[in-house]
């Protein structure tokens, strides 16, 4: 019965155990992924719909009724008067002091299309606002891939430190036998030891580069980032072809910068167009709207007012001049912009071309270099040679490899590059 608990324990915890020990992964895309969500400025986003929301509502208030309440209180120095004198009856002259409430209530009938011309440029406006902060977005992929791919560079040059210390203890131990048995001298020995002591501080070196790199990274992505964690390397088709089609946040920002200015036009024109409003005016003064009535008096009137200023006639032509010229500056920064792109695709892609030539000649010099290590060794188990000398042609090797992990990377890094400068990424 005991026993049975303890399978059903085990049964019931295992599980969890193994998740619990599981090693935490990181994909690239996973970075870029997180590293946005936790960059401060898409925080704006948010901040600029709100802006967007709040100035279109207050756009909309202008079609409902617009209330006004006015007074005044006046004195003149002369009134109207009748200088003809009719017998019987007597024409009073009003008060030179004046005095007036009022309260207007205004409609709008039409307007030209202004308001709806300005939430359009509103929206607009909010959109080339946004596309700004998917701009500052997509930078930060950049600085992402150095910290990436710098962390992938730094574990394979800890896998090379590996490798020397092995052979390094291999040769360790053939000179050991050897000054045993008398047929070496000490000092081989010493100079092997020496030597991996030196990779030991190597790997201590490199370690506290790649704990720094995980510490930055993981200040991006707002989560630590601990030295276990495994950074798996990017998957990218040996065969793809590299196409020059550039679809970077930049060129939709131009787009939407494009849209708004046309709006500007739109918006100009009407502002040109004639307004109608149907007003109400009711009020209490004196004198009211009989100016011979000499007492206080409520009084009101209403209609229908027909607006239309052609004072921005005279600016209009200007105006629209001044939004071509706006629209030019945005052309010419679009061109510049397709020209650097263009430009820093071609010499990626010719570091590419290089890298992959370069990665095929260190594979030849690596299984050279890799014969005369073999060879080396067995000379030192032999005697015919020293530790110096064997040390040599391990050091040789380890520069080819140095010299392959470097260039594969750098092919990684360029090919990523690409496809983040093409906006692919």
């Amino acid at each position: 019965m005991v026993n049975e608990k303890k399978w059903l324990l085990l049964a019931v915890f295992l599980p969890n155990l193994l998740l619990a020990q599981e090693v935490a992964k990181l994909t690239l895309e996973d970075a870029y992924s997180q590293a946005e969500k936790n960059y401060p400025v898409i925080k704006q986003k948010d901040l600029v719909r709100q802006t967007a929301d709040l100035n279109s509502s207050n756009l909309s208030k202008s079609y409902l009724p617009q209330f006004s309440l006015n007074g005044q209180a006046t004195y003149q120095s002369d009134v109207t008067k009748v200088a003809v004198s009719f017998p019987g009856i007597i024409i009073p002259i009003p008060q030179k002091d004046q005095y007036k409430i009022t309260a207007d209530v205004s409609q709008v009938l039409y307007d030209g299309g202004v308001v709806k011309q300005q939430k359009i440029l509103q929206e607009l406006n909010a959109g080339v606002e946004e596309q700004k902060v998917e701009v500052e977005l997509y930078k930060l992929k950049e600085r992402i891939n150095q910290l990436y791919l710098g962390i992938l560079y730094l574990e394979e040059q800890l896998k090379q430190v590996d490798l020397i210390k092995t052979d390094i203890q291999s040769g360790i131990k053939k000179v050991e036998a050897q000054v045993n048995n008398g047929v070496a001298f000490k000092s081989n020995l010493i100079v092997l030891k020496a030597e991996l002591l030196k990779t030991d501080q190597r790997t201590i070196e490199l370690r506290a580069s790649r704990k720094g790199f995980l510490e930055t990274l993981g200040l991006f992505l707002n989560q630590t980032l601990t030295d276990d964690i495994v950074l798996l390397h990017p998957v990218l088709p040996s065969s793809q072809p590299l196409t020059t089609a550039i679809q970077r946040p930049e060129l939709k920002l131009y787009n939407e910068q494009v849209k708004l200015f046309g709006q500007q036009n739109n918006l100009i024109h009407s502002k040109n167009l004639p307004k109608a409003n149907l007003f109400v005016q009711g009020g209490y003064g004196r004198p009211g709207l009989n100016m011979l009535d000499d007492q206080f008096d409520f009084f009101y009137t209403g209609g229908v007012k027909l607006n239309w200023s052609l004072s921005g006639l005279y600016t209009q032509k200007k105006e629209k001049q001044l939004v071509k010229i706006n629209q030019q500056v945005v052309d010419i920064q679009k061109e510049t912009f397709l020209l650097n792109i263009n430009t820093q695709l071609k010499q990626q892609q010719s570091e590419i071309e290089k890298l992959d030539q370069l990665i095929t000649s260190d594979k030849e010099i690596i299984e050279l270099r890799k014969n005369v290590k073999d060879a080396a060794k067995a000379q030192l188990e032999n005697g015919v040679i020293t530790a110096n000398d064997y040390l040599r042609e391990v050091n040789a090797e380890d520069q080819a490899r140095q010299m392959l992990i470097s260039h594969g990377l750098q092919l990684l890094q360029a090919k990523i590059n690409y496809q983040t400068i093409s906006g692919k990424q």
